[in-house]
């Protein structure tokens, strides 16, 4: 709901009956309380209206008295509904004993919590748990009174999911967080999670998601950024949707890290390196502040902590008028006083000013800890549409980045490649033209990046399957064109290299031999 007078309630359900949460699970499964089963009765627009806190679509859709209509006034819309028809549907007197339901009057029920079905990446059949009225990430405002609340899924939490790399390992650390969607998603590939947070709600809701979503149960661990990390102990994967949110003061805790500028974020990413094992991945999202006199991607850099390979992606830049109107409506304070809107946007605008900040950036940051003697960091600005989920796109692109460095020129003329999938060529010219003036090849997959190559280059990829060698394909081309192919080898690994660092190109086998 977006109604942010809602109060958070001081009671959580029991997290420590299993069982019940468990019999719990299989009633919403049975009523097809799922993301299938919500879209089939709400319809489209009515569920897309829920996940920016619009109800009224919602309620609209659910004035029948079937199981999953009940239980989406029940657990969605915060309605009451009468103790018999939920009698009929869910192990009530199990759910009241345990605490996720109270009497809301004689013969009525209420949620304590917010219990949204979630999608996995492969499909699983989960559930969100977060405080009544903050679903969604806060869409709408959560109000200043709302300090300790645990916020559900919002579009942070989904990019954050999205782009992890999500190869098994044996242990991941979900650092700050919430409801727990990140510690869910690991609980599929590593052998053991640790979840922590500042905010010992979290915890307690976190354990109520895994439990009622039938993960593994976490290891969960009270503190702040890495405080709760016990000496020496490392991580094959870290990932972390922190509060970033550059604000005057801590008002918030959810989303205001209490840090001067981008300290939080930057304080996150250099103490990452070390909690790494050697090969794993630390994955965040942040803010970071673009201040006068300053390249962004310069200050960026000298976060990342030494022995670390990094892959820094900026999605978005706001001046500092849009980033604290943003965040001032998040909290609800537009909704207020508009004398205190006017006072805290002034502090917003002061601190930015003092710090001589012009914006603010937001991306994405994934580090990878690796032996190399020459750690790559590559900073780029990409605003444009990408197709989630990228966590292979992550993995494959340290992946090049390891081929690369191990292959001198002489070494990637002898090398086999293959054109990655879904990759189009896009000629531009005159009409009429005899040749175009450029050359374009187009990704529709992962980062959808595109480039413009030359005759030499569009030829070059056009023909890699894999078979010949580079070298080979290079000779062929010089005697199409007539060109010297020794002048050809020369000219040409750069714009191989670069092919294979957008992912242009993907290394395959190389061959002793060739037919």
């Amino acid at each position: 709901m977006s109604d942010s007078s809602v109060p958070a309630p001081t009671v959580l359900p029991a997290a420590d009956r299993p069982e019940v949460a468990a019999r719990l699970r299989d009633a919403l499964l049975g009523a097809s309380f799922t993301v299938d089963g919500l879209l089939e009765l709400l319809g489209a627009p009515a569920y897309a209206a829920l996940a920016r806190s619009e109800t009224v679509p919602a309620l609209r859709a659910t004035r029948g008295d079937t199981p999953l209509e009940l239980l989406v006034r029940l657990f969605l819309l915060q309605q009451p509904v009468p103790y018999a028809r939920v009698a009929d549907v869910l192990p009530v007197d199990a759910c009241l004993e345990s605490g996720w339901l109270v009497r809301a009057g004689e013969d009525e029920l209420a949620a304590t919590v917010d219990v949204r079905p979630y999608g996995g990446l492969d499909g699983e059949d989960w559930f969100i748990v977060s405080d009544l009225g903050c679903a969604v990430g806060g869409a709408g405002g959560i109000g200043s009174h709302e300090e300790g609340v645990v916020l559900g899924v919002g579009g942070a939490s989904t990019t954050l999911a999205g782009i992890t790399v999500r190869t098994p390992v044996a242990s991941a650390l979900d650092l700050g967080t919430g409801s727990g969607i990140q510690a869910l998603h690991a609980s599929r590939h590593a052998t053991r999670v640790t979840a922590t947070d500042v905010n010992p709600r979290a915890l307690h809701i976190t354990a109520l998601t895994l439990a009622l979503s039938g993960a593994p149960a976490a290891e969960l661990r009270e503190g702040s950024l890495f405080a709760p990390v016990r000496d020496g102990e490392t991580f094959d994967l870290i990932v972390s949707n922190p509060p970033f949110v550059i604000s005057p003061g801590a008002r918030l805790t959810y989303r205001d890290g209490g840090m001067s500028g981008d300290d939080l974020c930057r304080t996150l990413v250099q103490q990452a390196g070390e909690r790494l094992n050697e090969g794993g991945f630390a994955q965040f999202l942040a803010n970071w502040q673009h201040v006068e006199g300053e390249d962004w991607q310069d200050r960026i850099r000298s976060w990342v902590p030494r022995g670390c390979d990094a892959w820094i992606v900026q999605r978005e830049v706001q001046d500092v008028t849009q980033y604290a109107e943003l965040w001032l409506r998040d909290a609800g304070d537009h909704r207020d006083d508009p004398a205190a809107y006017q006072e805290r946007y002034d502090a917003w605008l002061e601190e930015f000013e003092a710090r001589k900040v012009k914006a603010v950036g937001f991306g994405w940051i994934t580090l990878r800890r690796t032996g190399s003697a020459v750690p790559s960091v590559t900073a780029e600005e990409w605003p444009h549409p990408v197709e989630q989920p990228l966590g292979d796109t992550v993995r494959t692109h340290f992946a090049r980045l390891d081929y690369l460095r191990d292959h001198d020129d002489a070494a990637l003329l002898e090398g086999h490649f293959r054109l990655a999938r879904e990759i189009v060529q896009e000629q531009v010219g005159l009409p009429g033209a005899e040749d175009p003036e450029h050359v374009v090849l187009r990704q529709h997959r992962g980062m959808r990046r595109a480039t413009a190559v030359d005759t030499v280059g569009a030829g070059f990829a056009g023909v890699c399957d894999g078979t010949l060698s580079a070298g080979r394909i290079l000779d062929a081309i010089a005697q199409l064109v007539g060109e010297d192919p020794v002048l050809l080898r020369d000219r040409t690994p750069a714009q191989i290299r670069l092919l294979v660092e957008q992912g242009f190109l993907e290394p395959a086998a190389d061959r002793a031999a060739e037919g």
